[in-house]
């Protein structure tokens, strides 16, 4: 019964025939060392055939899912145990389809039963079930083992060195010996982390050869586990005058039995490493397209071969050295913390390479519908781009649930030394909102500052067959990743460029009469010219904005020299690398307790304030009150940091500070100054409810110092001011204002009328609703020379 083929296990349960039955001794170890916890648990039983063993888990007092991939076992299961309750049957090939229809809260047991010998990728598939197992769960294996098995029947059973494979990934394994099946308890998922390692050195005077990376019709990569105990890669050394490609074309043939076509086999990059001090030359050779059937060829140096998910291979364990380094030259920041090495990219033209799980297609599709319900994609092109464009190739190192989720969750691709996140592929929704805000017709060209792939790929869908994006990056991984990720699953029509985008796209790329439409995807202090520059009459920039260092995603149109905002959407980014990186000036206070932030202009002196922070706290009641159902105050921020005079944030940095301001500990507040004298606003509970809806909170001004009550007057009068003409119920519908931004050096009698903000690039002119209400003027207080201070 060394079946592979889904119709001969079909014909299998056709005819009757069953597996060998579940044993008295199964039964015991099963109640005894993984009862049903305390209120009741949920079982999987994975390639149940007929339903013996799901049907006894069930009068254990387990909810049961059951699953197999033969049509003609689910039949005979159902009908054999049509009274037992508590039960599902699932038609689920555990190892090929998308696991949907899995129980998405997961399970307390995990049991398969004489069928972990037919699994092809059984580290991808026990660690998707250990990933399903919930806390304190368990993962039984039962199976045969070699020793007690006859010969002819091998096939069926486990060797040691798999079953210490099989253990190797878990906190806790028990071992137990049912009638002479080896019943294996497996606890915690112990994930271990990744690690590139050497073989035993060499005698030779330098070391050369090919590697193959070959992917399955899911994008799974190709590793054998080897008998050194790691995962490598298919290739070897060339022979005579044989040629890179051609040496890992036969490799793959002579160590897995597949069989691939020359023309099939493009060159990646040339690999400069030592081994043991002896120099290395590896070549990456991409194949992308293959026949024939899996094997294990050469059972002397390798275990076995399997398909491994690229998210998985974080916590793969041991890998050789050029291995990981050639899988890293493909997919960039899968495998991390590797050693150093010397690569020379080829230029060879290769063509995408397709293949993806069921289950991406529907979470793709989720998400999408996500995206769509919630408003942010009206459009057709832009709803067909969130369908179409493979997300998760672009973040192939998180779970496809983490690269699909529909929700605000940005995945972070770089950090730097500090750990804040320098690059990621942003939240879907904001990604389509930004998108939409383009009004892109097709054929569109776009420049795009900030690279990754995933973003430039669905402005080139959106913009259609015709259209074509430049996208620019000053981190030289970052566009390694990308162009890397372009020619794996990219359109073509997506150029990356490293250099630094606030000087634009070089101009050679520029189109004639400028680009269609601009987006950034960082952070930007300012507005770069060359961004209004190389913009075409009437296109459209958007860029996520900070003002006040509040930002917000907002939607320029060119007319001339002048850029207006047609749109604002609330949002964060990470923040700029290039030139126009700018670090918030602070000032600190109360040894680092509390920090001033002063995001548009030049910290002032603060002498005496912190002998006013020591004082009495003067508070002062605005009436305006909110709900937990209308409690976004983003537009009362930006209100407050483009219309009072001398605006900051007051953030605390300690917990020390919480009750002295009333501010909690990493939070920060809108303030304002004056002669040794402060004034913040902050949101206080006053109502509780143990509905959520029915809790209340109203704005205070806190303030400190001689000029405090001043102060918060004036904070106050802003609040209302807000709430009278810009607030509104509807989180979403909070009034904007007019925006316009013209170049540096306009002077002041060529600005409209309204609140300016001067950057260094450009200045920003808000004409908020209302603001013909003249609001108290900023208290006097002596001018200070400026002092600076980075965060």
């Amino acid at each position: 019964m060394t079946y592979i083929a889904r119709d001969e296990w079909e014909q299998h349960f056709s005819d009757g025939r069953n597996f060998r039955q579940v044993g008295e001794r199964e039964r015991e170890l099963l109640a005894e060392h993984t009862p049903v916890p305390d209120g009741g648990g949920r079982a999987l039983d994975v390639g149940c055939g007929t339903g013996e063993l799901a049907a006894y888990l069930a009068s254990l007092g387990y909810t049961v899912d059951a699953c197999d991939f033969a049509d003609s076992a689910l039949a005979r299961a159902r009908e054999e145990n049509a009274g037992v309750e508590s039960m599902r049957w699932l038609h689920l090939d555990i190892e090929r389809d998308d696991p949907a229809p899995l129980h998405e809260d997961g399970y307390d047991l995990v049991v398969m039963r004489l069928m972990y010998p037919f699994v092809q990728d059984r580290g991808r598939v026990l660690h998707g079930l250990g990933e399903r197992l919930r806390d304190g769960g368990a993962l039984v294996v039962i199976t045969p083992v070699a020793a007690t098995t006859p010969e002819e029947r091998r096939g069926i059973a486990l060797d040691e060195d798999e079953i210490a494979v099989l253990a190797a990934g878990w906190e806790t394994v028990e071992r137990l010996d049912a009638d002479g099946l080896a019943l294996l308890v497996l606890r915690g998922p112990c994930h271990a982390d990744t690690k590139a390692v050497e073989k035993r050195p060499t005698t030779a005077h330098a070391l050369t050869g090919a590697l193959a990376i070959v992917t399955d019709d899911a994008g799974r990569v190709l590793l054998g586990r080897s008998r050194r105990g790691m995962l490598e890669l298919p290739g070897g050394k060339t022979r005579g005058p044989e040629g890179f490609a051609a040496a890992a074309v036969r490799e793959l043939a002579e160590e897995t039995g597949l069989v691939a076509d020359s023309a099939d086999a493009y060159m990646v990059t040339m690999l400069v490493d030592d081994s043991h001090g002896i120099p290395r030359l590896t070549a990456v050779v991409r194949i992308t397209a293959w026949t024939g059937t899996l094997t294990n060829v050469e059972a002397d140096k390798f275990d076995r071969w399997e398909f491994f998910d690229l998210h998985a291979l974080a916590c793969g364990g041991d890998v050789f050295v050029p291995a990981a380094l050639a899988i890293d030259s493909v997919w960039p920041g899968v495998i991390p913390d590797l050693p150093p090495v010397v690569s020379y990219p080829l230029a060879a033209d290769r063509p995408p390479v397709p293949g993806e799980p069921a289950e991406a297609v529907r979470l793709r599709q989720a998400m999408a519908q996500t995206v769509i319900d919630g408003g942010w994609a009206p459009s057709e092109p832009v709803r067909d781009a969130l369908r179409t464009v493979p997300r998760h190739r672009f973040a192939p190192e998180v779970a496809l649930a983490d690269a699909y989720d529909g929700g605000d969750r940005a995945v972070i691709t770089r950090r730097d030394e500090t750990g804040a996140a320098i690059s990621s592929v942003s939240a879907a929704w904001l990604q389509a909102d930004m998108l939409e805000s383009l009004r892109l017709g097709p054929g569109a060209i776009v420049f795009e500052a900030g690279s990754g792939g995933y973003n430039a790929e669905l402005i080139a869908h959106a913009a259609g067959p015709g259209g074509r994006v430049v996208s620019v990056d000053i981190d030289p991984w970052v566009i390694s990743r990308t162009r890397a990720f372009l020619t794996e699953a990219g359109s073509g029509r997506v150029t990356a460029i490293e250099a630094d985008a606030a000087l634009g796209a070089p101009a050679h790329l520029v189109p004639r009469g400028g680009f269609d439409g601009s987006m950034i995807t960082y952070n930007c202090w300012d507005i770069s010219p060359p961004w209004r520059e190389q913009l075409a009459e009437g296109g459209r920039l958007v860029l996520p904005l900070e003002m006040g260092g509040y930002t917000r995603a907002i939607a320029f149109e060119r007319h001339g020299e002048v850029l207006h905002a047609r749109r604002f959407t609330y949002c964060g980014f990470v923040r700029d690398q290039g030139q126009q990186a700018r670090p918030a000036p602070v000032a600190p206070l109360l040894d680092g307790a509390l920090a001033l932030r002063f995001d548009d202009g030049p910290v002032p002196r603060t002498e005496g304030l912190e002998e006013a922070l020591r004082g009495r706290r003067h508070e002062v009641e605005t009436g305006v009150t909110m709900r937990a159902v209308n409690s976004y105050f983003g537009s009362l921020q930006l209100f407050a940091a483009t219309t009072v005079p001398g605006f900051c944030r007051l953030a605390v940095r300690q917990e020390s500070a919480e009750a002295v301001t009333g501010i909690a500990k990493d939070r920060d507040a809108p303030a304002i100054l004056g002669e040794s004298s402060l004034a913040y606003l902050i949101h206080v509970q006053t109502k509780d409810s143990d509905r959520r809806e029915d809790k209340e909170w109203e704005w205070f001004a806190y303030a400190f110092g001689e000029q405090g009550p001043e102060l918060a007057e004036r904070l106050v009068a802003t609040v209302l001011a807000w709430d009278r003409h810009i607030r509104a119920e509807a989180n979403d519908e909070h009034a904007d204002p007019v925006l316009t931004v013209h170049p540096a050096g306009t002077p002041d009698d060529a600005l409209p009328a309204g609140d300016v903000l001067d950057k260094v690039n450009c200045r920003m002119v808000f004409r908020w609703p209302g603001r013909d209400v003249v609001l108290p003027g900023p208290v006097e207080r002596p001018v200070a020379d400026a002092v600076a201070e980075g965060v």
